[in-house]
């Protein structure tokens, strides 16, 4: 059976979803993830597009063992440097250069001449060459790409020392048999192509994403490019979580398997909505809320008596754990400690006693603690920056229906001190968030705020999505707690938090340029 592999992109397309601005910490915390997971391939980011792109994608690198990480680069010299710089020490330096072939972007964006476009193409492969083991070259816009041009510039590139060829859907505009007949085509008329391995990227706009990358798989394709949650440009990139159990479930028909972990989908679709701010769709495949509820009773009849007359997925095979208590306010320290580990969390000593603590005092406070509680726990922690930033201490909100809403908020400043203020809104939550704007140095302006809750029942957590502009930067922030005033807080502070670290590394480029 042919080995497929998994090439992610959350890290570097899926990150150029619109409100989405994940920082290094962040980013390192999802590879890591990704890493569990079994990914084959993990693209960490675009190391020319900034120095906190380089040196997260470098961070990522150094860390990540058992996954390769690449980096994106346009085919100039500057950029494949870059991308040199933050990849060399990792396991296997691999690149991704790519250059655009359709007639559309090659007259109007490169304003090339064909002959031009493949110089350029050879050019820069055989530079990469020079330093990376492994370079996947991209044929941007191939689905819209003159084919003898484009078998023409493929040759070249896998003379030139490319070991892969990417045949993206960069506009998510062929139908799954266009698609397949593109690779069937590359195939058949370019002479060399034994020696590269086929790759499919594909993206979502008229909803083909999954099934133009299976029928890549159908025609030859042994590596493709998707990203957690189906996040990317515009529409998105093909879900890699819907590509991974198509390809468990149906083996036998596509005759190909991957080596992920498919226990872990369900965390890292979590970990990735929560970094990222994007929420899952309730009936989103494989890891919506949605995917394995049966509301008609025809359905639930079935189920009940047989559940594979209804489910061709369990929720067991990706991880979904059931609503049964997990942990309770009598479990111990090494009971603790044991099932957070099982969750990928290996907290030091110091980490470890502030966590038991805040789980015990949650458990206090809500009957039933499921596996999702701790998890969303225990990325509460994983989100916190790692350095000494804003905190937020005592929050005390007085609202009537005949009164004006008033907060009055105490932060722990970054220095250790304290910064105390009240200011008073429309509502409690613009009261907060007032108050806030008061305290902290930067003016912001609120684009988005969304709850949706962890669980059920009315002890539920509340889990608070913020997303702030500030001189046309989109920064995304979340917050976890019982209590959704307090969730809207730290969600607001996360974000002020996230806003603060980007002028902070900006104003270090700055004086270093």
């Amino acid at each position: 059976m042919r080995k497929i592999d998994i090439f992610d992109t959350t890290l570097r397309d899926g990150e150029q979803t619109a409100g989405v601005n994940l920082n290094a910490h962040e980013k390192l915390e999802i590879a890591r993830q990704l890493e569990r997971l079994g990914v084959d391939v993990i693209e960490a980011g675009f190391p020319a597009a900034s120095p906190g792109d380089l040196a997260a994608v470098k961070q990522i690198a150094e860390e990540i063992k058992n996954s390769t990480v690449t980096g994106l680069a346009r085919s100039t010299q500057k950029d494949i440097d870059a991308a040199w710089e933050a990849l060399k020490d990792s396991a296997e330096p691999r690149l991704h250069v790519f250059l655009a072939t359709s007639p559309i972007h090659m007259t109007y964006k490169l304003k090339k001449t064909p002959d031009e476009v493949i110089e350029t193409a050879v050019q820069s492969v055989k530079y990469a060459k020079q330093k990376f083991p492994v370079v996947q070259w991209s044929a941007e816009d191939a689905c819209r790409s003159d084919l003898p041009f484009l078998a023409k510039i493929i040759e070249q590139v896998i003379e030139a020392g490319a070991s892969i060829i990417n045949l993206p859907d960069t506009v998510g505009y062929r139908s799954p048999a266009e698609y397949g007949q593109l690779f069937q085509y590359v195939r058949e008329h370019v002479p060399n192509i034994h020696r590269a391995k086929l790759s499919a990227h594909c993206h979502d706009d008229l909803g083909m994403a999954v099934a133009n990358s299976m029928a890549a798989i159908e025609n030859g394709a042994d590596q493709i490019e998707c990203a957690i949650n189906g996040l990317g440009e515009r529409a998105g990139n093909a879900s890699l979580e819907e590509i991974g159990v198509a390809l468990a479930i149906r083996s036998s028909f596509y005759q190909a398997e991957s080596r992920l972990e498919l226990k872990e989908i369900s965390r890292t679709s979590s970990l990735v909505s929560r970094l990222t701010g994007i929420s899952v769709p309730p009936n989103k495949a494989v890891v919506g809320k949605n995917a394995f509820a049966h509301e008609s009773g025809i359905h639930q009849d079935g189920v009940l008596k047989e559940k594979s007359t209804y489910e061709i997925i369990t929720p067991e095979l990706v991880g979904v754990s059931s609503n049964s208590l997990v942990l309770g306010k009598h479990s111990g320290r090494h009971a603790f400690r044991s099932h957070i580990q099982k969750l990928g969390f290996e907290p030091g000593e110091e980490q470890l006693n502030i966590l038991f603590k805040e789980f015990k005092d949650l458990a206090d406070r809500k009957k039933e603690l499921t596996e999702e509680d701790i998890f969303a726990l225990l990325l509460e922690h994983k989100i916190q920056p790692p350095v000494p930033m804003y905190q937020l201490g005592d929050l005390q909100v007085n609202y009537g229906t005949n009164n004006i809403p008033t907060a009055t908020i105490t932060l722990k400043a970054p220095d250790g001190t304290e910064i105390q203020e009240a200011g008073t809104g429309s509502g409690s939550v613009e009261a907060i968030y007032n108050t806030l704007d008061k305290m902290l140095p930067l003016p912001v302006h609120l684009k988005d705020y969304r709850i949706q809750s962890v669980g059920s029942g009315r002890d539920a957590l509340a889990q608070v999505y913020v997303l702030l502009e500030y001189e046309d930067q989109e920064i995304n922030g979340s917050g976890t707690a019982q209590d959704v005033l307090q969730a809207s807080a730290k969600a607001y502070v996360h974000a002020l938090n996230k806003t603060i670290m980007n002028v902070q590394k900006d104003e270090l480029v700055n004086v270093s340029l």
